[in-house]
């Protein structure tokens, strides 16, 4: 296995910075509203409304996304509306769902909440589970 170099370090830093941005859950509430609103977006009223959280908190989560990178936003007058800043975020959710199911015991009540969150775009989290399946 190769080591780590001055070249490779920064990217892995990108890389864990990522993950950081996505270390909370509204962070990842946020980002499922804003993939499921596809090419609509989605208004800071609308995620206030989603999140629960305080106008100030969600600022806060937001300005962390976007300095990652990973949503975009533009202002019309006092709105504001967001858009995820790649499609790739969207299936990295899809990902993280399947990978949130199968790590969740058959019948449990997690698992159940879990099958009523909001669909996502793209493959179906059960669809990337069977998949794998398949090549096992």
């Amino acid at each position: 296995m190769p080591a780590r170099s001055r070249t490779t370090e920064p990217l892995y830093r990108i890389k864990a910075d990522l993950f950081k941005c996505l270390a909370h859950p509204h962070r990842i509430q946020v980002l499922e509203v804003l993939a499921a609103a596809g090419d609509e977006g989605a208004s800071v009223a609308r995620l206030l409304e989603v999140t629960g959280c305080e106008a100030s908190q969600l600022s806060q989560h937001l300005a962390v996304l976007r300095r990652t990178g990973v949503v975009v936003s533009t202002r019309t007058g006092n709105a504001v509306e967001y858009w995820l800043a790649q499609p790739l975020v969207a299936e990295l959710l899809v990902v993280a769902r399947a990978f949130l199911l199968s790590s969740l015991h058959p019948g449990s009540d997690r698992l159940a909440a879990a099958r009523e969150l909001p669909a996502l775009p793209g493959a179906s989290p059960q669809a990337v589970l069977d998949a794998i399946a398949r090549r096992a």
